[in-house]
């Protein structure tokens, strides 16, 4: 019989083994490029995601809807449940709550990538990290919630088109056009982009040298939220390379404005695969390093089947 686990069971992984069980997964020889690729199916409210994937003695699938029209009416825009299987037997164990494991597992993707980076610049800062978020949801809340988790804050700025009441997990609120923007994303450490957004939100060139921007608002290749100046002057780290440049509209874009050579995208696979290091001191901090990921079906099995076996442990 399959168990239920809902928001309480999968956020009592937490961040920092979130972050743990992705890199684990990748250094063990996980090769993201062997997922199926995902299915994304127009309806007429919105769309559908069916993500698969397969790794070890695992199964598991994601059934997600994206609805533009649900905030309007009270509801939430993305909805999802993650099924997951025995791999041996194909029976289904446990049914998950999708919009919380992708909540969790999307900002430990961004973190795991640049781990140690941010480590660095908290380093370096002496006193804590400066971010700037775009977005006030669960995303963005999620994004400032891991990173915490692994590195000192001092300063966290949110950002929406209008401002408003200041979140309990951030220093201010800003409105888009607020002219004091540019100063707090010039100082950045840290930029987080977690929106709905279909063009830039900001101008890449207030990104300093050094920093990380991660984006993980747009997953259809006409949507960006960064422009084609910062991936041009940065390193760009993907979870694939081929799923960048098939989903990710902020490569596709650069890339189709000739700002960004596809060639020079950095893999989760590169970073932990083939470099056989697990850390972001592998990428250059002389210029702006991006974390663009759009979501792949091998991130939800790897964190559903650790938040599986916790609940196992503690059952």
């Amino acid at each position: 019989m399959s168990v239920f686990l809902d928001s309480d069971d999968i956020f009592a992984l937490g961040p920092v083994a979130a972050v743990a069980t992705l890199q684990d997964a990748l250094r063990a020889g996980l090769d993201p490029d062997d997922d199926v690729p995902r299915a994304v199916i127009p309806l007429s409210k919105g769309q559908a995601l069916i993500m698969p994937s397969e790794a070890g003695q695992w199964f598991g699938v994601k059934v997600a809807t994206v609805a533009p029209d649900n905030p309007a009416l009270g509801l939430e825009r993305i909805n999802a449940t993650y099924l997951l299987h025995d791999a041996e037997t194909l029976c289904p164990v446990a049914i998950l709550d999708g919009v919380a494991l992708t909540t969790l597992r999307t900002p430990a993707v961004s973190v795991a990538a640049c781990l140690d980076l941010l480590g660095a610049l908290a380093d370096e800062s002496g006193d804590g990290l400066r971010l700037v978020v775009f977005g006030v949801g669960p995303q963005g809340e999620g994004h400032v919630r891991t990173i915490r988790a692994h590195a000192p804050l001092i300063d966290v700025s949110v950002v929406t088109r209008r401002g408003g009441l200041v979140p309990a997990w951030a220093d201010r609120h800003l409105a888009a056009d607020d002219a004091a923007l540019a100063d707090y994303v010039r100082v950045a450490d840290v930029v987080v982009t977690a929106t709905s957004a279909r063009e830039p939100v900001f101008d890449g060139h207030l990104v300093r040298d050094g920093a990380v921007v991660i984006a993980v608002g747009s997953h259809e290749p006409s949507a960006r939220e960064l422009d084609g100046a910062l991936l041009g002057r940065a390193t760009v780290v993907v979870e694939s390379r081929d799923v960048a440049l098939r989903e990710a509209g902020d490569v596709v874009l650069a890339a189709a404005e000739g700002l960004l050579d596809p060639s020079s995208l950095v893999s989760l696979a590169d970073l932990f695969g083939v470099l056989g290091q697990g850390n972001g001191r592998a990428i250059a901090n002389s210029r702006p390093t991006v974390v663009k990921t759009t979501g792949m079906a091998w991130e939800d099995l790897v964190v559903a089947v650790a938040a599986y076996e916790r609940w196992c442990a503690r059952a």
